[in-house]
């Protein structure tokens, strides 16, 4: 892997139902947090065993998102991933829209109760830690463009920082902890059908 690895996009349904396995998607973000590991290490990080964790990590090795690191063999051998993540990119046809749906219902299941983890032990963080945390909601009134140009604006701040952090320790600061930020954005109401007047006006 590069050191300075990108993130890959997937927009094929193929692809998209092979990422869509709580399984991979565990093995995944263990191989986020750890960097290279076995299918063993990797089986009593996520409580599966070698062999599930082997098969699985083969299934993304066919799709290109691990290799082999080097060293060690069968299970022994560790991998790594090739990019330092992967989004879900724009896609035309119901088969790989209906993929997507799929895969984002697997990680955010495991986001939100990871949110749900944080709010049951939070008592046994700091306070500065506690007060760090956020749980924010805002609603705009916006048209398609405007809530474009917001994500557009939010993702060019967040995305070029930490980044180098992810692949690369010796740059994080002593007390760094592992941040999850998730930013859901979604209209609430149907759009008003052609010819009807939206609410409040005239």
């Amino acid at each position: 892997m590069s050191s300075d690895p990108v993130v890959r996009k997937v927009t094929d349904a193929q692809t998209l139902r092979a990422l869509a396995h709580p399984v991979r998607i565990a093995i995944i973000e263990e191989l986020v947090f750890g960097g290279p590991l076995t299918a063993t290490e990797v089986g009593d990080r996520i409580g599966e065993s070698a062999t599930t964790c082997s098969f699985h990590l083969r299934q993304l090795a066919r799709y290109g998102f691990v290799e082999e690191a080097g060293g060690g063999k069968g299970r022994a051998r560790p991998w790594r991933l090739t990019s330092i993540g992967f989004s879900i990119g724009a896609h035309d046809d119901a088969e790989s829209e209906i993929a997507a749906d799929a895969l984002l219902r697997v990680i955010r299941e495991r986001q939100l109760a990871r949110f749900e983890e944080w709010l049951r032990s939070k008592a046994s963080y700091s306070r500065e830690w506690r007060r760090a945390a956020d749980s924010s909601e805002y609603l705009f009134y916006l048209t398609v463009e405007e809530l474009q140009q917001l994500s557009h604006d939010l993702h060019a701040i967040l995305r070029p920082r930490f980044r180098e952090r992810l692949t690369r320790p010796e740059l994080r600061p002593s007390g760094a902890l592992p941040v999850e930020m998730l930013i859901f954005s979604y209209p609430i109401q149907p759009p008003a059908a052609i010819g009807d007047k939206a609410p409040g006006q005239q």
